[in-house]
C-alpha cells in the first residue's frame, strides 16, 4: 500500500453516524475525503509482496520504454499461450485445448491428448523463455494451481540445437532471461527453482543395459521383454532425472514438424525413390518422438505441449496435401509477414552477371 500521511483522522463526531471518510483506491488509503458515510466492503489491508509482479509480468514485456523491445509476433505467441491456459480451458471457442487435442488425436495417435499447436514464424528464441518464465512463476506462485508448471522438457530435433537451447537454463551464464531483460532480477532469482530438461528425441531410443555374451542374450530374449533392454519407464527416468520427480510436466517441441505420424489410412503417393527413402526416414524419427512422449506422459504426466517450428505444415510422403497448414495451429506469423516487419532478413535473389571486363571475375558487396 501507499504511504499516506494523514495529519488528523478524525472526521466525525463519535455520537452521530459518520457522515464523511477518507476514500481508498488501489493504492491504499488517500487523503481525498468523501461526504458520506463508506460503504461496507471487505479488502486486505496488506497487499501481497508478488501480486503486483505477477500481474505485471505481460506489461513488462510490452513495455514501449524497454530497451530490448519484443516483437509483436513474439508478444502474440506468448499471450495466445496464456490465453490457451488462463481462458481457453473455460470456453467452447474453436481455438480451445479441447479443440486442438481432437485434431491431433486425429492425425498423432499416442500423443499426450493435452497438446495444443504453437509455432509462431518468426522470434522464437524470445517466445521460450518469455513461456516457461510465465508458466514457472505462477506455478511457484501458487503451487495449488493445475494450470501452471514449474518443470519443463524440451525436446530438439538434434544435438547442435539440443546445446544451443543451453540460453533457456536460468542456471547458464548466457541466459535469454538476464540477457534480453525477460524478468527483473528479483523474478529472475525466483526463477531459478524451476526444473528444465533440455534433449535431443533420440535419447527415447531405448538403450542396451549390462553386459552378456551374444548367445546369453539370445536365450534369455526369448520373452515379451528383454532384460538387456531399457523399458519406457526406465528410458524416462533417464532422460528426465533432472526433473527431480516432478509431475505433470511442460514439453516445448522444438522444429515440431518432426514429430508427426504419417497419415494412417493414407493411400500411396508417387514418389521418387528419394523422396520415398526421405519420408520412411521421417516417420521412423515421428515415430520415435511421439512414442517418447508417450512414456512421459504415462510415468509423469504432461501438463501441456507447446510446438514451434518455422514449416507447420504438413510434407510429401505425410498422406496429407503437402503444404497443408496443420490445422491445430493457433499461433502463426508467416516469413513474408516477419519479411514486411523487417524481422528478418530480405531474401536477396543472384543474376548472372556476364559483364566481367579482364580476366578476373567481380565481387560485389550484396
Amino acid at each position: 500500500m501507499s504511504q499516506v500521511t494523514i495529519e488528523n483522522p478524525i472526521l466525525n463526531s463519535p455520537f452521530q453516524a459518520p457522515a464523511r471518510h477518507f476514500r481508498f483506491n488501489n493504492d491504499g488509503i488517500t487523503t481525498d475525503i468523501e461526504e458520506k458515510r463508506r460503504a461496507s466492503a471487505f479488502f486486505m489491508p496488506i497487499a501481497h509482496a508478488r501480486k503486483k509482479g505477477e500481474q505485471a509480468l505481460l506489461e513488462y514485456w510490452s513495455n514501449p520504454a524497454r530497451e530490448r523491445k519484443l516483437f509483436f509476433c513474439q508478444r502474440e505467441a506468448v499471450e495466445t499461450a496464456v490465453y490457451l491456459a488462463e481462458v481457453a480451458p473455460d470456453t467452447a471457442t474453436r481455438g480451445s485445448r479441447t479443440t486442438c487435442a481432437t485434431r491431433i488425436a486425429s492425425t498423432t495417435p499416442g500423443c499426450p491428448a493435452s497438446r495444443s499447436r504453437w509455432p509462431p514464424e518468426a522470434g522464437r528464441p524470445w517466445s521460450w523463455p518469455c513461456s516457461s518464465a510465465w508458466q514457472a512463476l505462477n506455478k511457484l506462485e501458487n503451487r495449488q494451481d493445475a494450470r501452471f508448471s514449474d518443470a519443463f522438457l524440451v525436446v530438439t530435433p538434434g544435438i547442435t540445437i539440443r546445446d544451443r537451447l543451453r540460453v533457456l537454463l536460468p542456471t547458464d551464464p548466457g541466459n535469454y532471461y538476464r540477457q534480453r531483460d525477460v524478468l527483473p532480477p528479483d523474478l529472475l532469482e525466483r526463477l531459478g527453482q524451476a526444473r528444465i530438461t533440455i534433449t535431443n528425441y533420440h535419447s527415447f531410443l531405448l538403450r542396451e543395459k549390462g553386459e552378456a555374451a551374444r548367445l546369453t542374450k539370445s536365450i534369455l530374449n526369448r520373452g515379451d521383454s528383454s532384460p538387456f533392454q531399457e523399458n519406457p519407464d526406465q528410458m524416462v527416468r533417464r532422460v528426465c532425472r533432472d526433473l527431480a520427480g516432478k509431475k505433470n510436466i511442460i514439453v516445448i517441441n522444438d522444429e515440431a514438424h518432426h514429430c508427426y505420424w504419417r497419415k494412417a489410412d493414407a493411400e500411396d503417393e508417387t514418389l521418387s525413390p528419394e523422396e520415398r527413402a526421405e519420408a520412411k526416414r521421417r516417420e521412423e524419427g515421428a515415430r520415435v518422438w511421439s512414442s517418447g512422449l508417450l512414456a512421459v506422459q504415462k510415468k509423469l504426466g504432461v501438463r501441456g505441449v507447446y510446438d514451434l517450428s518455422a514449416t507447420p505444415f504438413f510434407l510429401s510422403g505425410s498422406g496429407y496435401p503437402e503444404g497443408t497448414l496443420f490445422p491445430w495451429v493457433v499461433s502463426d506469423f508467416s516469413l513474408i509477414d516477419a519479411i514486411e516487419s523487417g524481422i528478418v532478413k530480405i531474401p536477396r535473389v543472384p543474376v548472372a552477371d556476364d559483364s566481367m571486363s579482364g580476366e578476373t571475375p567481380t565481387y560485389r558487396n550484396i
